[in-house]
Protein backbone atom coordinates (compact mmCIF):
# COMPACT_ATOMS: atom_id res chain seq x y z
CA UNK A 1 0.00 0.00 0.00
CA UNK A 2 1.66 3.18 -0.93
CA UNK A 3 2.38 6.19 1.44
CA UNK A 4 -0.33 8.28 -0.55
CA UNK A 5 -3.06 5.99 0.04
CA UNK A 6 -2.30 5.65 3.47
CA UNK A 7 -3.04 9.44 3.88
CA UNK A 8 -6.38 8.82 2.94
CA UNK A 9 -6.99 5.61 5.94
CA UNK A 10 -9.72 6.68 8.39
CA UNK A 11 -10.07 5.48 10.90
CA UNK A 12 -12.67 6.74 14.02
CA UNK A 13 -11.68 6.87 17.43
CA UNK A 14 -14.46 3.84 18.53
CA UNK A 15 -12.43 1.67 16.00
CA UNK A 16 -9.37 2.57 17.39
CA UNK A 17 -10.87 1.98 20.91
CA UNK A 18 -12.12 -1.58 19.80
CA UNK A 19 -8.27 -2.07 18.44
CA UNK A 20 -6.57 -1.59 21.14
CA UNK A 21 -9.51 -3.30 23.95
CA UNK A 22 -9.60 -6.26 21.44
CA UNK A 23 -5.84 -6.58 21.06
CA UNK A 24 -5.37 -6.26 24.42
CA UNK A 25 -7.77 -9.10 25.96
CA UNK A 26 -6.79 -11.28 23.52
CA UNK A 27 -2.39 -11.48 23.77
CA UNK A 28 -3.60 -11.24 28.00
CA UNK A 29 -5.10 -14.72 27.24
CA UNK A 30 -2.03 -16.06 25.35
CA UNK A 31 -3.37 -15.90 22.38
CA UNK A 32 -0.66 -15.23 19.34
CA UNK A 33 -0.44 -11.62 18.17
CA UNK A 34 -0.65 -12.67 14.40
CA UNK A 35 -3.77 -14.86 15.15
CA UNK A 36 -5.63 -11.72 17.21
CA UNK A 37 -4.65 -9.63 14.26
CA UNK A 38 -6.41 -12.37 12.29
CA UNK A 39 -9.28 -12.49 13.99
CA UNK A 40 -9.69 -8.86 14.33
CA UNK A 41 -9.72 -8.36 10.32
CA UNK A 42 -12.57 -10.47 10.54
CA UNK A 43 -14.73 -8.41 12.64
CA UNK A 44 -13.56 -5.03 11.16
CA UNK A 45 -16.45 -3.23 10.03
CA UNK A 46 -14.66 -0.37 8.26
CA UNK A 47 -13.12 -1.09 4.55
CA UNK A 48 -10.20 1.31 5.92
CA UNK A 49 -9.82 -0.58 9.14
CA UNK A 50 -9.53 -4.18 7.44
CA UNK A 51 -7.01 -2.67 4.59
CA UNK A 52 -5.04 -1.73 7.49
CA UNK A 53 -5.18 -5.05 9.34
CA UNK A 54 -4.86 -7.04 6.15
CA UNK A 55 -1.11 -4.57 5.81
CA UNK A 56 -0.15 -5.17 9.17
CA UNK A 57 -0.30 -9.13 9.12
CA UNK A 58 1.47 -8.43 6.45
CA UNK A 59 4.31 -6.68 7.49
CA UNK A 60 3.91 -9.24 11.25
CA UNK A 61 4.37 -12.32 9.26
CA UNK A 62 7.74 -11.43 7.97
CA UNK A 63 9.16 -10.47 11.56
CA UNK A 64 8.52 -6.65 12.21
CA UNK A 65 7.06 -4.87 14.93
CA UNK A 66 3.18 -3.89 15.11
CA UNK A 67 4.58 -0.54 16.09
CA UNK A 68 6.79 -0.50 12.97
CA UNK A 69 3.60 -1.57 10.71
CA UNK A 70 1.18 1.00 12.26
CA UNK A 71 3.89 3.58 11.63
CA UNK A 72 3.06 4.15 8.49
CA UNK A 73 -0.73 4.97 9.62
CA UNK A 74 0.33 7.57 12.05
CA UNK A 75 -1.96 9.59 10.03
CA UNK A 76 -4.71 7.36 10.81
CA UNK A 77 -3.53 6.51 14.67
CA UNK A 78 -1.36 9.29 15.77
CA UNK A 79 2.05 9.43 17.62
CA UNK A 80 0.67 8.23 20.96
CA UNK A 81 -1.06 5.36 20.15
CA UNK A 82 1.96 3.77 18.02
CA UNK A 83 4.69 5.02 20.69
CA UNK A 84 2.62 3.62 23.27
CA UNK A 85 2.49 0.33 21.14
CA UNK A 86 6.41 0.71 20.51
CA UNK A 87 7.14 1.16 24.52
CA UNK A 88 4.91 -1.74 25.57
CA UNK A 89 6.43 -4.36 22.67
CA UNK A 90 10.55 -3.55 23.91
CA UNK A 91 9.41 -3.60 27.89
CA UNK A 92 7.44 -7.00 27.23
CA UNK A 93 4.02 -5.06 28.62
CA UNK A 94 2.09 -4.88 25.64
CA UNK A 95 -1.18 -5.95 26.93
CA UNK A 96 -1.20 -3.64 29.47
CA UNK A 97 0.02 -0.65 27.49
CA UNK A 98 -2.94 -1.67 25.07
CA UNK A 99 -5.87 -2.09 27.67
CA UNK A 100 -4.40 1.28 29.27
CA UNK A 101 -4.53 3.01 25.93
CA UNK A 102 -7.83 1.88 25.71
CA UNK A 103 -9.00 3.55 28.83
CA UNK A 104 -7.45 6.30 27.91
CA UNK A 105 -8.51 6.69 23.88
CA UNK A 106 -12.22 6.09 26.07
CA UNK A 107 -11.92 9.30 28.23
CA UNK A 108 -10.44 11.57 25.54
CA UNK A 109 -13.36 10.72 23.26
CA UNK A 110 -15.90 11.72 26.18
CA UNK A 111 -13.92 14.49 26.84
CA UNK A 112 -14.51 15.67 22.67
CA UNK A 113 -18.06 14.57 23.07
CA UNK A 114 -18.61 17.11 26.20
CA UNK A 115 -17.22 20.20 24.48
CA UNK A 116 -19.25 19.19 21.19
CA UNK A 117 -22.65 18.09 23.22
CA UNK A 118 -22.41 21.58 24.87
CA UNK A 119 -22.59 23.37 21.63
CA UNK A 120 -25.35 21.98 20.37
CA UNK A 121 -28.11 23.39 21.81
CA UNK A 122 -27.21 26.95 20.74
CA UNK A 123 -26.14 26.08 17.38
CA UNK A 124 -29.29 24.57 16.67
CA UNK A 125 -30.77 28.40 18.31
CA UNK A 126 -28.57 29.84 16.06
CA UNK A 127 -29.63 28.00 12.91
CA UNK A 128 -33.37 27.87 13.90
CA UNK A 129 -32.97 31.85 14.03
CA UNK A 130 -31.42 32.65 10.67
CA UNK A 131 -33.85 30.17 8.90
CA UNK A 132 -36.84 31.93 10.09
CA UNK A 133 -35.29 35.66 9.49
CA UNK A 134 -34.67 33.94 5.94
CA UNK A 135 -38.50 32.49 5.56
CA UNK A 136 -39.94 35.75 7.16
CA UNK A 137 -37.76 38.17 4.77
CA UNK A 138 -37.91 35.97 1.54
CA UNK A 139 -41.05 34.68 1.53
CA UNK A 140 -43.44 36.13 3.61
CA UNK A 141 -42.70 39.67 3.58
CA UNK A 142 -42.22 40.22 -0.57
CA UNK A 143 -45.67 38.99 -0.47
CA UNK A 144 -47.37 41.64 1.90
CA UNK A 145 -44.91 44.20 0.01
CA UNK A 146 -47.20 45.41 -2.61
CA UNK A 147 -50.17 45.99 -0.23
CA UNK A 148 -48.39 48.27 1.39
CA UNK A 149 -47.08 50.34 -1.58
CA UNK A 150 -50.93 50.39 -3.00
CA UNK A 151 -52.33 52.37 -0.11
CA UNK A 152 -51.07 55.85 0.53
CA UNK A 153 -49.63 55.33 3.99
CA UNK A 154 -46.88 56.52 5.50
CA UNK A 155 -44.37 53.31 7.02
CA UNK A 156 -43.12 53.37 10.30
CA UNK A 157 -39.31 53.35 10.18
CA UNK A 158 -39.08 49.66 11.34
CA UNK A 159 -40.85 48.90 8.11
CA UNK A 160 -38.91 51.09 5.30
CA UNK A 161 -35.15 49.76 6.93
CA UNK A 162 -37.00 46.45 6.30
CA UNK A 163 -38.02 47.17 2.60
CA UNK A 164 -34.72 48.46 1.92
CA UNK A 165 -32.65 45.52 3.47
CA UNK A 166 -34.85 43.68 1.82
CA UNK A 167 -34.13 44.89 -1.67
CA UNK A 168 -30.77 45.44 -1.32
CA UNK A 169 -30.33 41.44 -0.65
CA UNK A 170 -32.81 40.36 -3.26
CA UNK A 171 -30.53 42.90 -5.30
CA UNK A 172 -27.12 41.53 -4.47
CA UNK A 173 -27.67 38.16 -2.86
CA UNK A 174 -25.39 36.57 -5.36
CA UNK A 175 -22.02 38.94 -4.80
CA UNK A 176 -22.55 39.21 -1.07
CA UNK A 177 -22.59 35.11 -1.38
CA UNK A 178 -19.77 35.14 -3.67
CA UNK A 179 -18.05 37.69 -1.22
CA UNK A 180 -18.53 35.42 1.71
CA UNK A 181 -16.59 32.38 0.32
CA UNK A 182 -14.16 34.23 -0.70
CA UNK A 183 -13.95 35.63 3.04
CA UNK A 184 -14.00 31.75 4.42
CA UNK A 185 -11.25 31.18 1.83
CA UNK A 186 -9.17 34.09 3.01
CA UNK A 187 -9.68 33.55 6.19
CA UNK A 188 -9.13 29.48 5.98
CA UNK A 189 -5.51 30.15 4.11
CA UNK A 190 -4.50 33.47 6.90
CA UNK A 191 -5.14 30.80 9.14
CA UNK A 192 -2.89 28.02 7.46
CA UNK A 193 0.58 30.20 7.86
CA UNK A 194 1.67 29.68 11.09
CA UNK A 195 2.63 33.19 12.69
CA UNK A 196 -1.25 34.54 11.63
CA UNK A 197 -2.72 31.31 13.34
CA UNK A 198 -0.23 31.86 16.64
CA UNK A 199 -1.21 35.42 16.91
CA UNK A 200 -5.07 34.28 16.60
CA UNK A 201 -4.71 31.87 19.31
CA UNK A 202 -3.18 33.74 21.69
CA UNK A 203 -5.34 36.59 21.05
CA UNK A 204 -8.39 34.29 22.03
CA UNK A 205 -6.69 33.02 25.09
CA UNK A 206 -6.61 36.23 26.28
CA UNK A 207 -10.60 36.82 25.46
CA UNK A 208 -12.27 36.06 28.80
CA UNK A 209 -14.57 32.81 29.01
CA UNK A 210 -13.47 31.65 25.67
CA UNK A 211 -9.36 32.09 26.81
CA UNK A 212 -10.77 30.29 30.47
CA UNK A 213 -11.85 27.52 28.43
CA UNK A 214 -9.47 26.78 25.99
CA UNK A 215 -6.96 26.83 29.06
CA UNK A 216 -9.55 23.98 30.80
CA UNK A 217 -9.50 22.05 27.13
CA UNK A 218 -5.44 22.06 26.90
CA UNK A 219 -4.27 21.16 30.40
CA UNK A 220 -6.65 18.11 30.68
CA UNK A 221 -5.62 17.09 27.41
CA UNK A 222 -2.34 18.05 28.22
CA UNK A 223 -2.04 15.91 31.40
CA UNK A 224 -4.08 13.32 30.28
CA UNK A 225 -1.62 12.51 27.32
CA UNK A 226 1.65 12.97 29.20
CA UNK A 227 -0.01 10.68 32.08
CA UNK A 228 -0.23 8.02 29.74
CA UNK A 229 3.24 8.12 28.25
CA UNK A 230 4.73 8.30 32.08
CA UNK A 231 2.79 5.41 32.72
CA UNK A 232 3.91 3.27 29.62
CA UNK A 233 7.16 3.46 30.32
CA UNK A 234 8.12 6.53 27.84
CA UNK A 235 11.26 8.70 29.30
CA UNK A 236 9.69 12.61 30.09
CA UNK A 237 12.03 14.22 27.68
CA UNK A 238 10.10 12.09 24.43
CA UNK A 239 6.67 11.97 26.95
CA UNK A 240 6.88 15.90 25.99
CA UNK A 241 8.08 15.50 22.85
CA UNK A 242 4.85 13.25 21.30
CA UNK A 243 2.45 15.04 23.62
CA UNK A 244 3.75 18.76 21.75
CA UNK A 245 2.73 17.07 18.71
CA UNK A 246 -0.29 16.17 19.80
CA UNK A 247 -1.08 19.06 21.24
CA UNK A 248 -3.18 21.25 18.45
CA UNK A 249 -3.18 24.65 19.89
CA UNK A 250 0.39 26.31 18.70
CA UNK A 251 0.50 28.51 21.78
CA UNK A 252 0.78 25.63 23.85
CA UNK A 253 2.74 23.69 21.16
CA UNK A 254 5.34 26.18 21.67
CA UNK A 255 5.32 26.29 24.81
CA UNK A 256 5.74 22.53 25.02
CA UNK A 257 8.77 22.48 22.60
CA UNK A 258 10.25 24.69 24.96
CA UNK A 259 9.82 22.25 28.18
CA UNK A 260 11.15 19.75 26.43
CA UNK A 261 14.74 21.57 25.48
CA UNK A 262 14.68 22.40 28.91
CA UNK A 263 13.73 19.07 30.32
CA UNK A 264 16.63 17.91 28.23
CA UNK A 265 19.28 20.31 29.67
CA UNK A 266 17.75 19.12 33.07
CA UNK A 267 15.59 21.57 34.28
CA UNK A 268 12.26 20.55 36.09
CA UNK A 269 9.42 20.70 33.75
CA UNK A 270 7.59 22.41 36.79
CA UNK A 271 9.94 25.53 37.16
CA UNK A 272 9.58 25.72 33.95
CA UNK A 273 5.80 25.89 33.36
CA UNK A 274 5.60 28.00 36.11
CA UNK A 275 6.70 30.78 33.37
CA UNK A 276 3.71 30.64 31.76
CA UNK A 277 1.00 31.55 34.36
CA UNK A 278 -1.27 32.98 31.57
CA UNK A 279 -1.14 29.26 29.80
CA UNK A 280 -0.68 27.17 32.92
CA UNK A 281 -2.44 27.63 35.63
CA UNK A 282 -0.31 28.23 39.11
CA UNK A 283 -1.32 25.42 40.69
CA UNK A 284 -0.64 23.28 37.51
CA UNK A 285 2.72 24.32 37.63
CA UNK A 286 3.06 24.17 41.38
CA UNK A 287 1.39 20.73 41.40
CA UNK A 288 3.75 19.54 38.71
CA UNK A 289 7.10 20.87 40.42
CA UNK A 290 6.47 19.28 43.85
CA UNK A 291 5.17 15.68 42.35
CA UNK A 292 8.59 15.73 40.47
CA UNK A 293 10.42 16.15 43.56
CA UNK A 294 8.87 13.44 44.97
CA UNK A 295 8.78 11.16 42.33
CA UNK A 296 4.91 11.10 41.50
CA UNK A 297 4.46 13.15 38.12
CA UNK A 298 2.24 10.55 36.27
CA UNK A 299 -0.07 9.90 39.10
CA UNK A 300 -0.11 13.74 39.73
CA UNK A 301 -1.03 14.27 35.80
CA UNK A 302 -3.29 11.75 35.78
CA UNK A 303 -5.29 13.67 39.16
CA UNK A 304 -4.69 16.75 37.31
CA UNK A 305 -6.65 16.04 33.94
CA UNK A 306 -9.29 14.23 36.02
CA UNK A 307 -9.62 17.65 37.65
CA UNK A 308 -9.43 20.00 34.90
CA UNK A 309 -12.18 17.71 32.69
CA UNK A 310 -14.24 18.67 35.69
CA UNK A 311 -13.55 22.11 35.64
CA UNK A 312 -14.49 21.89 31.75
CA UNK A 313 -17.89 20.15 32.72
CA UNK A 314 -18.07 23.15 34.88
CA UNK A 315 -17.03 25.55 32.41
CA UNK A 316 -19.46 24.01 29.66
CA UNK A 317 -22.51 24.01 31.58
CA UNK A 318 -22.16 27.88 32.73
CA UNK A 319 -21.15 28.71 28.97
CA UNK A 320 -24.43 27.05 27.62
CA UNK A 321 -26.15 28.71 30.32
CA UNK A 322 -25.04 32.04 29.35
CA UNK A 323 -25.86 31.25 25.68
CA UNK A 324 -29.01 30.44 26.09
CA UNK A 325 -30.82 33.53 27.01
CA UNK A 326 -28.77 35.74 25.19
CA UNK A 327 -29.50 34.02 22.03
CA UNK A 328 -33.23 33.50 22.70
CA UNK A 329 -33.06 37.60 23.33
CA UNK A 330 -31.56 38.10 19.70
CA UNK A 331 -33.55 35.56 18.44
CA UNK A 332 -37.05 37.49 19.92
CA UNK A 333 -35.74 40.82 19.11
CA UNK A 334 -35.05 39.80 15.46
CA UNK A 335 -38.15 38.02 14.69
CA UNK A 336 -40.20 40.18 16.74
CA UNK A 337 -38.81 43.12 14.64
CA UNK A 338 -39.52 41.90 11.51
CA UNK A 339 -43.37 40.99 12.99
CA UNK A 340 -43.93 44.05 14.27
CA UNK A 341 -42.78 46.13 10.76
CA UNK A 342 -45.06 44.39 9.04
CA UNK A 343 -48.14 44.38 12.08
CA UNK A 344 -47.70 47.88 12.50
CA UNK A 345 -48.59 49.07 8.73
CA UNK A 346 -51.26 46.64 8.48
CA UNK A 347 -53.12 47.78 11.33
CA UNK A 348 -52.31 51.45 9.56
CA UNK A 349 -53.85 49.97 6.53
CA UNK A 350 -57.36 48.60 7.80
CA UNK A 351 -57.55 52.19 9.74
CA UNK A 352 -57.70 53.67 6.53
CA UNK A 353 -59.50 51.27 4.79
CA UNK A 354 -62.07 51.63 7.72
Amino acid sequence: MSKFSNLFMHVSSKEQILFARNLSLMTRSGMPILESLHMMERQARSGAMKKILASVIADVENGQFLSTSLNRYEKSFGSLFINIIRIGEASGTLSENLGFLADELKKKQELRSKITGALIYPTIILLTTIALVLVLMFEVFPKILPIFKSFKVKLPLSTRILISSNEFLLKNWLALLIGFIIFVVICTLLMRIKSIRYTVQRAMIATPVVGSLIVTVHMALFARTLAVLLKSGTKIVESLDITAEIIPNLVFHKALVGATEQVKSGAPLGKYLSQFPHFFPVMFSQMVEVSESAGTLDSTLAYLSDYYESELDDATRVLVSLLEPLLMITMGGMVGFIVLSILVPIYSISNVVS
